[in-house]
């Protein structure tokens, strides 16, 4: 029978993989893309065209004994090619034509194959109406890139291995790399701070007006600026900002930057032979290459097949395969390859420079402290076991591991910089030219020739700093929750699966990237609070940070950097409702940290600040009457405190009062400063800082100053753009469909639109920016004036004991004789 025809049931498969698949496709991209040049089909031929092209390529790659390699049949566990967890025999395997590098090049010979002929079965006018034309050339495309890849001799993967040893083109190769464990910074941060400083000092002065030869390098602020994540749409906006920021002096005044998703992406062009630094040609660049979808395979095919962009592009990924035989290569990394041939590659491709695709190369732009140090970061997910063993029994588990595997979370962060590869919570790193490579032990591992492999690509750093699809369940089912229970009759579909959300928060349907785990092995030299999955795994799965926090501030609070002022541009999909600040407030309790801003972020729509201390002593009064008494005496008292030159002592009722005004929107800017002094449990949030209360950042026990500029919509930005009626499209990003976070395509017009309104969001703060930084910047004075002066007065007291003890024995002298 037919149903028992294994053909017909791959062909029945992949016909429901493609439905869905178009549905996916047309969901995320469908609303937001360009039409293609020259085609002129309709949507629905394009939707035919997607599912056959779907259905094609999965049954080409369908496991079935008559149309694919042996070594592309499923394994046990039910996945195509080799396992993603390595094995015994995994690096046998590739010696017999079944590892990873032999996978990936026999599938291109599968795809080549089914292509030519699926294409001979069907007539040209089937081909014509169903396919766009650039569908005719895959097939060329593919066994090109199969031939360089096929590593004979010529072969460009040939090329690529054999310089992969030569340390005259890889300087790295010749050096052993160690895990350096460690709760301080490493030392070459520790010069770029001194250098910075110094840099910083001049850049203060003209920021905020005053003399030069007045600015002490102690007293310059570390200021951090954040970039969010949030795909395109943070990258484009977070261009506006560090250029209006530029224009401002603001960013020539800070030490460290960092980012998210998009954000990181930006930091990746800012610090390349592209922008060199500069804002402006990063904005250039972006409306030059951002107006090709990164998917669009004859853009994709001519980087990857032609030179030299695709020596740059497919070094990394050769490299990984034949230099580890129990590598993975997975969505991430061909995600990542595409990301770069967009972004790393400027427009003409020939001006490609081979210096972007490692990222510790970015020390050129840093070395002498003459830009801030840029922080790249991803996270793992780590699902904690209470109970390793299994065992249901009660009181198994010690209640101290309970509260390990609460204290550490679920995910665990991990920062880059252009020296360091570095994880707080296993405090330990290695050099960032060392990532890529196999540890054990603290040590690295050479390859069975004796060989050690050049730093890990660029390419496959922007696919795991963007890889939002790598999400659990948990996650993808909340992005579509709100459209369920909207639906009549599905309540009960919800309950069911809300209901296992704790399981759903456990499965990632697309594997993150895999790289080598630094730690592996070392158990008794990290800390307790380390997971023990970590000392037995290989390698490590990173993903999107935005998974935690979309913000990336945590590695703005370790200790070493002493960040006192954080400016953070938050272009994230759903400012308010996802609330980012609110999540680091419970970080920071977790860490011990002092001066985080109590309360920041956006108010919760149920809760009023009054509300909040309504059952307080403190601020509760008998009637209205005695509320506006006790107002009037504060403010009084106020006065009478400025009069006598002490620091107004704000009362809680009128903390109240300005809280209440902020309590349902945040504007354009925002800025709260915490405190160092211990907070009692009752006591309300304080409200963000206004020219009233701006005395709080001079205070002595003042703590960190948080700068929050969210992406909003701004009637006072300029907009170029037009909609499909001829109107100047409204730049909103609530409402703006091409601002989603899984558009890849932008006009010039909508890139210009995106920087206009963010460099008038933070025009709209400029000035409260600029109060921040001076106000933070007379407190650091103020301490360190009174530092000298105690000093001082301990050294005449010194002298006058050492005066008066030698006046002492000039007396006993005369005595004696």
């Amino acid at each position: 029978m037919a149903g028992d025809n294994p053909e017909v049931k791959a062909l029945a498969q992949t016909c429901r993989i493609a439905r869905d698949f178009a549905a996916i496709r047309h969901g995320f991209f469908s609303s937001r893309q360009e039409k293609e040049p020259g085609d002129s089909k309709s949507p629905a031929s394009k939707t035919i065209s997607v599912i056959v092209i779907a259905a094609l390529l999965t049954y080409s790659l369908y496991p079935t004994d008559g149309n694919v390699p042996s070594n592309l049949k499923t394994t046990a566990d039910g996945r195509l090619g080799s396992p993603s967890s390595p094995s015994p025999a995994d690096a046998a395997s590739e010696e017999t034509g079944q590892g990873p590098w032999s996978s990936l090049t026999s599938s291109f010979e599968a795809i080549s194959f089914t292509s030519q002929l699926d294409a001979a079965r069907l007539s040209d006018r089937v081909v014509d109406m169903l396919l766009p034309e650039w569908s005719k050339s895959v097939p060329a495309y593919v066994r090109k890139l199969q031939r360089e890849l096929n590593m004979a001799p010529g072969s460009l993967a040939q090329e690529i291995w054999q310089e992969a040893s030569d340390p005259s083109i890889h300087p790295e190769v010749q050096y052993a790399a160690k895990v350096r464990v460690s709760e301080h910074l490493c030392d070459d941060e520790k010069i770029f701070l001194e250098r910075r400083r110094k840099v910083i000092a001049p850049a203060l002065a003209r920021y905020l007006g005053v003399k030069g030869d007045d600015i002490h390098p102690d007293d310059v602020p570390v200021i951090a600026m954040c970039g969010s994540g949030g795909g395109l749409r943070a990258l484009v906006a977070g261009t506006g900002s560090l250029m209006a920021s530029t224009e401002d002096g603001l960013l020539d005044c800070a030490t460290y930057t960092s980012g998210v998703s998009g954000s990181c992406w930006l930091q990746s062009i800012v610090y390349s032979s592209i922008a060199k630094g500069d804002l402006q040609r990063a904005a250039e660049h972006l409306k030059a290459r951002l107006g090709i979808h990164i998917a669009y395979p004859p853009a994709a095919f001519s980087s990857l097949i032609s030179a030299p962009t695709n020596k740059y592009l497919l070094s990394g990924m050769v490299e990984k395969l034949k230099g580890d035989p129990s590598a993975n290569f997975g969505l991430v990394d061909v995600y990542g390859v595409l990301l770069a041939s967009r972004l790393l590659v400027p427009k003409g491709e020939l001006g490609v420079n081979e210096k972007d695709f490692k990222l510790s190369n970015q020390q050129e732009y840093v070395r002498y402290g003459q830009n801030p140090l840029p922080i790249y970061t991803a996270v793992r997910h780590e699902i904690p076991e209470v109970d390793p063993s299994g065992s249901k029994a009660p009181g198994t588990a010690s209640e101290e591991a309970k509260e390990t595997a609460k204290k550490e979370g679920w995910f665990q962060w991990f920062e880059v910089t252009p020296y360091e590869f570095f994880c707080e919570e296993f405090t330990a790193g290695i050099p960032t030219w060392a990532m890529g490579r196999k540890f054990k032990n603290g040590l690295d591992q050479p390859t069975d020739e004796g060989l050690r492999l050049p730093e890990a690509r660029m390419p496959l750093l922007l696919g795991i700093w963007g890889s939002a699809f790598c999400a659990t369940l948990s996650h993808y089912y909340r992005e579509v929750r709100p459209l369920i229970q909207s639906l009549s009759g599905f309540q009960a579909v919800d309950d069911l699966i809300w209901g296992r959300n704790k399981d759903l928060s456990k499965v990632h349907p697309v594997d993150p990237a895999a790289i080598p785990n630094f730690a592996y092995g070392m158990k008794d030299e990290l800390p307790q609070t380390v997971p023990p999955s970590i000392y037995g795994s290989e390698y490590i799965q990173l993903m999107d940070a935005g998974m935690s926090n979309n913000l990336p501030i945590y590695p703005l609070l370790r200790p070493g950097r002493d960040v006192e002022i954080i400016v953070a541009f938050d272009a994230s999909a759903d400012i308010k409702t996802d609330n980012w600040l609110s999540v680091v407030e419970g970080y920071a309790r977790q860490r011990g940290i002092k001066g985080w801003p109590i309360g920041a972020g956006w108010p919760k729509e149920s809760e009023s600040p009054s509300a909040v201390v309504d059952e307080l002593d403190e601020a509760a009064s008998a009637s209205s009457a005695g509320a506006e008494k006790k107002l009037s005496e504060a403010k009084a008292d106020q006065a009478t405190r400025r009069e006598e030159g002490r620091a107004p002592d704000t009362n809680k009722a009128e903390e109240l009062q300005q809280a209440e005004k902020t309590a349902r929107e945040l504007g354009y800017c925002t800025v709260w400063v915490g405190t160092t002094q211990e907070r009692e449990s009752s006591d309300p949030p304080p409200p963000p800082i206004d020219d009233v209360s701006s005395w709080k950042l001079t205070e002595p026990d003042a703590g960190i100053a948080l700068v929050y500029l969210p992406f909003l919509a701004n009637p006072k930005a300029p907009v170029t753009s037009v909609d499909s009626a001829g109107n100047h499209a409204v730049v909103d990003p609530a409402i703006s469909e091409y601002l989603s976070t899984w558009n890849f395509v932008y006009t010039p017009e909508q890139i210009d639109d995106v920087v206009a309104l963010a460099r008038a969001n933070y025009d709209e703060g400029r000035e409260q920016i600029r109060a921040t930084v001076r106000g933070v910047y007379e407190r650091k004075k103020k301490k360190r004036l009174e530092r000298e002066r105690a000093t001082a007065k301990q050294e005449r007291y010194r002298r006058l004991i050492r005066l008066g003890m030698g006046h002492k024995l000039g007396h006993d002298d005369d005595d004696d004789a």
